[in-house]
């Protein structure tokens, strides 16, 4: 009786570490896991991922794509594996309240950019050179680049403009490798920076003539015209708290010759809560202020949308891109601004006004080029999307000549209505910008809805920071 109990006991003990390692929750932290070499689990990918409450959100995004079997096979995949805290951080960013919110067809490229299709294993003899990222192919047709540095820390896209490090690596499920990682990782490259300095454009810069903020409420007569610093909070639009601050400027100041390419305005911050919440900027109707009489009940606030809009951050100067106003509206003369908050977001954003001692005033920065730069379509290819496909665009495309890569600079005009145009993870709209450099590194895709088949365009107009620019590049989508 007693060796029976024993070999019960045994048993239970047994069947109780499975449990506790098959269901333990992989730690959500920042911190690397230096995992076992080769750390087989004899058991599929699927399988592992659906035992670990950590990968719960992970489990739900493969269930909703429908994409269990290539996860229950293996394939000889590696799966990078973005686990709860992760994609918590995604829906945050992209405004999703779900994996159920995210449109099926862009999580179904977030799922198959994660998938590498090769077993890719941190032993392996080609991957112990520290630091030198190989390209591997993914499911969803971009480059992911796997390397790992001096500690052995494996490392996604580094070299690029974005890297990630691995939470926990070489888990190696039947027929795959599995990768933890904190983040959802996307396809990046050293793309440039559309808004990089050139050396041989002109600047000019003017000053603010005007500037006071009002305060709502029981300071509604009171004025600050004076005061060194200009503040903007906005908790119910017109309440004790509520301050907006007005600014005007003259543009006949703007003296030096050229096409403007772009337009910034600058407010040197003093302080911000930074919660990351819009900060945004109006052109308002009257020019009939002066700082020294304005306030909250004599102020004329603005009749139309918003020129310009920022998400605040722990910065030193906050930057308006004034540049599509400045084309549309080419304002002269005096114009009067007001710089608000987002509706009831009660932050606080406070900026040096022309009265500070030490901070710069408030100004607009020009860009000015000659215009005499030429750009050359050299060439341009339309394209088919299957119905829940995606595309990766490339400089087949488009392709334009007459300066850098990094410096051709693309704005959106007109999407097709049954899909998305991606770069990285940021679902583009009109307006949105990317850059030659984009095309040639196959940094932009364009994913269908699955629902709708016809055919549509994306329109795009192209500029250089010299000036030159191409209009109508009109590129044909047929979606079967």
């Amino acid at each position: 009786m007693r060796k029976i109990k024993y070999t019960i006991t045994s048993f239970l003990m047994g069947i109780s570490m499975l449990v506790s390692l098959f269901s333990c929750e992989i730690q959500e932290s920042f911190d690397y896991d230096h995992a076992p070499d080769n750390s087989k689990l004899n058991m599929s990918a699927l399988a592992y991922i659906k035992s670990n409450d950590s990968l719960s959100l992970f489990n739900e995004a493969i269930e909703r794509a429908q994409f269990q079997a290539m996860y229950e096979e293996g394939g000889g995949r590696t799966f990078i594996a973005p686990n709860n805290q992760a994609f918590r951080t995604y829906l945050k960013e992209n405004g999703y309240s779900s994996i159920a919110a995210i449109p099926l067809p862009i999580l179904k490229n977030i799922l198959r950019y994660h998938t590498v299709k090769a077993e890719v294993n941190f032993n392996n003899p080609d991957l112990a050179p520290s630091n030198r990222p190989i390209a591997y192919n993914t499911e969803n047709g971009q480059i992911m680049y796997l390397s790992h540095s001096s500690t052995y820390v494996g490392l996604i896209n580094e070299g690029t403009n974005r890297q990630w490090q691995i939470r926990t690596s070489n888990l190696v499920p039947n027929n795959s490798v599995m990768h933890v990682v904190n983040f959802v990782v996307f396809y990046s490259a050293p793309t440039g920076d559309a808004n990089a300095e050139n050396p041989n454009l002109v600047r000019d810069t003017i000053f603010v003539k005007q500037d006071a903020f009002v305060n709502g409420g029981a300071e509604s007569n009171k004025n600050f015209g004076l005061e060194p610093l200009l503040k903007t909070k906005n908790v119910t639009n017109n309440g004790d708290y509520d301050r907006k601050t007005f600014l005007m400027f003259d543009f006949n100041d703007f003296k030096k010759d050229g096409v403007v390419t772009d337009l910034r305005l600058e407010l040197a911050v003093s302080f911000t809560a930074a919660k990351g919440v819009d900060l945004n900027l109006f052109e308002t109707p009257s020019t009939d202020w002066k700082e020294a009489s304005l306030n909250f009940n004599n102020a004329v606030f603005p009749t139309t949308p918003r020129i310009a809009s920022i998400r605040t951050s722990k910065i030193n100067v906050f930057k308006f891109d004034l540049t599509d106003y400045y084309k549309a509206a080419n304002p002269t003369g005096l114009k009067s601004y007001m710089v608000d908050g987002q509706a009831k977001s009660d932050e606080t954003d406070e900026f040096g006004s022309k009265e500070h001692a030490t901070l710069a005033t408030p100004m607009l920065i020009a860009t000015l080029a000659s215009g005499n730069s030429q750009l050359v379509l050299e060439g341009k290819k339309d394209f088919e999307v299957e119905n829940g496909g995606m595309y990766v665009l490339s400089n087949e495309n488009l392709l334009v000549s007459g300066a850098s890569a990094g410096d051709i600079i693309y704005t959106v005009e007109e999407l097709p209505a049954f899909g998305w145009l991606i770069k990285g993870a940021e679902v583009l709209k009109k307006g949105s910008r990317f850059t030659q450099l984009d095309l040639d590194l196959k940094n932009m895709v364009f994913i269908h809805d699955g629902q709708t088949v016809g055919a549509g365009a994306l329109v795009l107009a192209a500029r250089d920071k010299a000036g030159a620019i191409l209009e109508n590049l009109k590129i044909n989508i047929a979606a079967k």
